[in-house]
């Protein structure tokens, strides 16, 4: 508790992951009041043409009452 994933195109190096995750962990540990041995990290890339189906109709269509800030495009409008 808590683990965060992060969903996101290919083509970021690993040092910019690294970099990203640290400081998810930081800002989690900080705004949470919980120790970073209990927070986890993952990255997990997708082309951008599997976006909507893969990650946007799952996760943010199918589940808009866990989203806490929505974003502001949808790839299956006009």
């Amino acid at each position: 508790m808590p683990h965060v994933i992060v969903k996101m195109y290919k083509g970021r190096s690993d040092d910019v992951k690294r970099k990203l995750a640290q400081k998810i962990m930081d800002q989690v540990t900080a705004i949470a009041g919980c120790e970073e041995k209990v927070v986890s990290v993952a990255i997990e890339e997708f082309d951008p043409a599997d976006w909507p189906e893969k990650v946007y109709q799952p996760d943010i269509l199918e589940k808009k009452g866990d989203l806490v800030i929505k974003p502001g495009y949808n790839p299956f409008e006009s």
